[in-house]
């Protein structure tokens, strides 16, 4: 059995690499489980009221097991419930999944744990059982950590992921998934296991009767296993009150075995007060005077190599009892050891932060210096490792050639003052160099006793041989010796004293203490921004953390070490930057008060000037404050980049890449708050606000800028380029989040391919119906050019009031955005626009299919009048009274009609707009860029359009994305017309053609032909605005098949000629009004669509257009 159980490590033991997988996959459990922890929607926390009353039936705990039928049914009656539901499915199965994959593998830990003792009783690994893994040092130390880890699971489940907000995500896997119906899966299971137990993390929250052991007795473990761990571990382990139990969760024991009887007894001895405060003065005088030995050793040139190899043991004792004073110290002074609702607790806290004379700032500072003296001993003693043998074998050739020397001058033939030949010697040196020389590196022990004896031997000659009369034989003597003595020094540098200082230094305990120090940091970075090198120390010393974790995974070859490692690692490199962003948020706080000198207090100076001004504009004192703070932010950045590249567990960390994502941080935080606070709108303002405010804000961001432009050669970094970057991607992040209330499937954050966990650009509170700033100003513009209060004159570009016949706002507007948006803010309010134009076209669809399609006497009315005018070349008999009683009949649908087409109309003129600004600026900015995209573009087309004529030549395959990238750069830069656009998909709609047609005629007579204006409204009471009419009309015809516009233009052809053949009859000699508008629709129709004339000359006569244009 002995030699069965020499190495349970081994591959080839296979009882050894069944327990440990096991624990190997325990911790990246634990580290999955922490990591997810960050991502839990807030939807399933239901903590706000719209929260509860959007989705509180959708969204359920385990009370849905009682009645899963009864749930269901309630949601099946309600088509709208039915629809949020699936929506949110869309929205979140694969983060649910996600968590139900994290609980399942708990589950499946302790399951596989039980069958592995289950394998050890019944004999399966041969000749192993319980008793002989737990005699075996590396077994034993497994199964504790199997056990423990399956501790800390549940206990980090319940910390981190509240019960009810498990059990709710549980029952929507559960809806949402297959699992109900696969009969393997083992669901009952887990949420037997991770039912809520009723725990709360909130401080000052009861704890549940019998917990967590009603919790950890859940799935049952084999009570043998339990109390035989408990038993090797009652004699090998000593307590602190507080303890760490995995990386940083600390427990008070004082309070977490308050239930237990025993083991309360067997505490209070360590709780009694005057224990505590022998503990607390103890570590006080320990932490005081290890500072200052470790003082002594930091002090430059103390720790040279001899003194390190001679003194390993005492330098060791003060890197101990330093960090075993900072683990007591930084254990027991934190507020999460204690709570606060606890009497006791309060009253022993109070006491050690009295006694131990608790002061953070000491304690940092104490934890700072023994970092920096453990990294510089570390970093010796690895340099000396690997010279080792180097010099080891340098000595041993030294000290040999100095006894061969000798022997030389004993010999006689070398002359040397006044030594005579002397054979004996002669002979006796040569021996000894001979023995220097067979000491062998790989027999250290031999080696070692070796070299002791031959230093006696060589002070032995020297006494009884006289020697010491010449100086210069003594001379060779002591240099052997010193050689030697320096290859016993050598030989002892042992890789034990490495693993010695790694076990002494352990930071884990501190992985979420250390956060309450960060104020700390931060404050002497600020006062002194080289602090940064000391602080490597110590982010080094917290990296070594990450081996608790990883040791595990790591021996067992697993292939999570990949994932753990990055997850760790990640978490401390999120840490070093939060620590850091003092340097950035500093180099900002000085750059707005440059902003505000160079803006408010230093003159421009003209190109010339009266020499006795001279003094005026020399303004000393405000150019001395700029140059001050402009040197103050160049400390800063120096501050950072003296840290060097460090491995960060296995992220690289390069200093400059930290102070550019810092910089990148502190600019988008303040640029992102400028944007949300600039753009809040009254809309009861009378004027708007729009223009002002968005003058102001475009005075902000050239602020914003222009520091930038100026700082950037202090800082070296490529500040036009991070701007753009920066501004964009909080625009398009803006801009996605507001979209995503046009779209079933959301983009969430983690999913955003602008948000970044680095640099994240922050979330405001809404504070109206828009999500976003982007939001806001859209729908202000939309307020302001509301075509029931405005009208648009075309040819000027402007909204006026209809009426005060103010001016409203013009195409001003678009520039104004320009300046203060940029391109990025342009095309990101075109982009708003289409999805709102799509919602409206859905809706207008949904309002067609109710009030025409399900109307029956519209319907009749529609059938009618289609039998009246059919067919569409022919003229209609008595054509007023026909198409009139059709309009008083439908009457009551027109209005609605009306306000879906006119919001249509108005917000394809607002992209018309923004896409003239866009590529005005484009030719303007980069008139190669405009020139190219152009010439690109007319090659496609061209392409596309003989590929249609011979479809042998090339088109795009499938695969390319050339043409949806085009289109991307295309509508940046405005080379697209809007009105050409497709917005929605449709099917084929009965009396399409016909009803448009009649909506048109019935708008017709609120309006008026002016001869400076064109078509106005006759009646602000009664609200049309000509050019949105039209091009609602245009645009929702273009989404149908081209027969229905085809339909549409012949009727209104039909309704002309029909009305002037009836004038003519009638001997009216004038034009009525309504052919007017008719036929202005028509002009307009061709204007707009960039179609040839032909197209509505194919319905109207040519005599009736000239007619037409003497009264224009």
């Amino acid at each position: 059995i002995f030699l069965k159980m020499v190495d349970f490590l081994a591959e080839n033991n296979l009882c050894g690499q069944a327990i440990l997988r096991i624990v190997s996959c325990g911790n990246a459990i634990i580290a999955e489980l922490l990591r997810l922890s960050e991502f839990i929607p807030a939807v399933f926390r239901l903590k706000d009221r719209a929260d509860q009353q959007k989705y509180g039936d959708i969204i359920f705990d385990f009370s849905y097991f009682k009645g899963p039928e009864l749930c269901e049914s309630k949601l099946e009656s309600k088509p709208e419930l039915q629809d949020l539901d699936e929506e949110f499915r869309e929205n979140n199965i694969e983060i649910v999944t996600r968590f139900y994959l994290a609980f399942q593998s708990v589950h499946k830990y302790i399951v596989d744990l039980n069958r592995y003792l289950d394998d050890l009783n019944e004999g399966v690994y041969i000749q192993q059982t319980l008793e002989t893994v737990l005699l075996n040092e590396d077994g034993k130390q497994l199964l504790c950590e199997a056990l423990y880890l399956y501790g800390v699971m549940l206990l980090v489940i319940d910390q981190k992921i509240e019960g009810e907000t498990r059990e709710r995500m549980l029952v929507s896997y559960y809806r949402y998934s297959a699992a109900r119906s696969s009969a393997d899966s083992n669901m009952d299971d887990i949420c037997k296991l991770l039912r809520s137990t009723g725990y709360s993390s909130q401080p000052g929250a009861k704890r549940p009767p019998n917990y967590p052991e009603s919790y950890f007795q859940r799935v049952p473990i084999n009570e043998t296993f339990i109390s035989m761990v408990i038993g090797r571990l009652r004699s090998d382990d000593i307590y602190n009150q507080v303890i760490s139990i995995y990386m940083g969760i600390t427990v008070n024991l004082a309070d977490a075995w308050e239930p237990y009887k025993a083991a309360k007894t067997a505490l209070n001895n360590t709780l009694d007060l005057s224990n505590v405060r022998e503990q607390a003065s103890r570590y006080a005088t320990v932490s005081e005077r290890v500072h200052s030995q470790v003082h002594q050793f930091l002090k430059e040139g103390y720790l040279r190599e001899e003194l390190v190899l001679d003194n390993i043991p005492r330098l060791l004792n003060c890197l101990r009892d330093g960090n075993v004073a900072i683990r007591w110290l930084m254990l027991h002074t934190a507020d999460s050891a204690c709570d606060p609702n606890n009497k006791r607790l309060r009253q022993i806290k109070d006491q050690i932060l009295t006694d131990s004379r608790y002061n953070p700032k000491i304690l940092f500072q104490l934890l700072l210096d023994t970092a920096q003296f453990e990294f510089i001993l570390k970093e010796m003693f690895k340099q000396m490792l690997s010279e080792k043998q180097a010099k080891w074998e340098h000595y041993k050739k030294e000290g040999s050639e100095r006894m061969t020397e000798l022997a030389d001058v004993f010999s006689g033939v070398k002359p040397l003052t006044r030594v005579e030949k002397n054979e004996n010697l002669q002979a006796w040196f040569r021996e000894i160099s001979k023995q220097i020389l067979s000491l062998n590196y790989d027999d250290s022990t031999a080696a070692g006793r070796k070299t002791v004896q031959l230093i006696q031997a060589l002070e032995e000659v020297q006494e009884f041989h006289q020697l010491e009369s010449n100086l210069q034989v003594c001379q060779f003597l002591a240099d052997t010796r010193k050689f030697l003595h320096q290859m016993i020094r050598t030989i002892n540098i042992k890789e034990e004293v490495l693993i010695t200082m790694q076990i002494i230094g352990d930071l884990s305990f501190a992985w979420q203490l250390i956060d309450s120090f960060t104020s700390i940091m931060q404050e002497s970075i600020r006062v002194n921004p080289s602090m940064v090198t000391k602080l490597r120390a110590t982010f080094l010393k917290l990296a070594s953390a990450l081996d608790l974790p990883l040791l595990r995974i790591n021996q067992a070859n697993s292939p999570d070490l990949l994932s753990v490692s990055q997850y760790y690692s990640g978490e401390l490199v999120s840490y070093v930057r939060k620590v850091l962003q003092i340097i950035p948020e500093s180099m900002f706080t000085s750059l707005l008060k440059i902003i505000k000198l160079q803006t408010h207090d230093i003159i421009e100076v003209p190109t010339r000037l009266d020499k006795d001004k001279l003094r005026d504009y020399a303004q000393l004192g405000p150019r001395y404050e700029v140059a001050k703070l402009t040197h103050a932010i160049s400390i800063f950045t120096e501050g950072i980049l003296m840290m060097k590249t460090t491995l960060v567990g296995i992220i690289k960390v390069d200093p400059k890449q930290l102070l550019e994502d810092g910089i990148r941080k502190e600019l988008v935080k303040r640029v992102a708050f400028a944007l949300h606070r600039g753009l809040i709108f009254n809309p009861r303002a009378k004027p708007s606000e729009l223009m002002p405010k968005l003058k102001e804000l475009g005075a902000t961001m050239d602020g914003f800028h222009r520091s930038f432009e100026y700082i950037q050669d202090y800082v070296n970094i490529y500040g036009l380029k991070i701007w753009q970057e920066e501004v964009s991607r909080i625009i398009n992040y803006n801009v996605e989040q507001e979209c995503n209330n046009f779209l079933r499937t959301k983009i969430q954050d983690w999913q955003s391919m602008y948000q970044s966990t680095h640099i994240p650009i922050p979330k405001f509170t809404p504070v109206d119906e828009s999500v976003t700033f982007i939001g806001r100003l859209c729908r202000e513009i939309l307020r302001i050019t509301d075509p029931k209060m405005t009208c648009h004159i075309d040819q000027l570009n402007t909204w006026y009031d209809m009426k005060t016949h103010q001016e409203v706002t013009s195409s001003r507007l678009f520039s104004e955005i320009q300046n203060t948006l940029g391109t990025f803010g342009l095309n990101g309010l075109d982009r708003l626009l289409c999805f709102m134009i799509v919602k409206e076209l859905q809706n207008f669809l949904s309002m067609f299919q109710k009030i025409i399609l399900r109307d029956r006497t519209v319907q009749e009315t529609l059938k009618t009048l289609m039998n009246a005018v059919s067919p569409l070349k022919s003229i209609v008999a008595n054509s007023n009274k026909i198409y009139f009683s059709a309009i008083a009949k439908t009457q009551k649908i027109w209005t609605a009609y009306l306000e879906a087409i006119m919001k249509v109309g108005q917000m394809q003129i607002l992209r018309q707009q923004i896409a003239n600004e866009l590529n005005y600026s484009c030719r303007f900015d980069s008139k190669h860029l405009a020139a190219a995209l152009e010439n690109l573009n007319k090659a496609l087309l061209a392409d596309i359009e003989a590929h249609y004529q011979d479809p042998s030549l090339p088109y795009p395959k499938e695969e390319n994305t050339l043409l949806y990238e085009i289109t991307a750069y295309l509508e940046a830069a405005g080379i697209h017309n809007p009105l050409n656009k497709i917005y929605i998909t449709t099917k084929r709609l009965p009396y399409f053609p016909v009803v448009n047609f009649l909506f048109l005629v019935a708008q017709l007579p609120k309006l008026q032909y002016n001869k400076n204006l064109g078509m106005v409204c006759r009646k602000p009471a009664d609200p049309v605005d000509w050019p949105p009419l039209v091009l609602g009309l245009l645009t929702l015809l273009k989404q149908f098949h081209s027969r229905y516009t085809e339909q549409f233009l012949a009727l209104i052809g039909q309704f002309i000629r029909s009305t002037v053949e009836q004038c003519t009859s009638q001997k009216i000699p004038e034009m009525p009004a309504d052919v007017v508008g008719a036929l202005l629709f028509l002009e307009d129709y061709v204007r707009y669509t960039k179609l040839p004339r032909r197209v509505a000359e194919a319905h109207v006569p040519n005599f009736i257009f000239d007619e037409f244009r003497t009264i224009l």
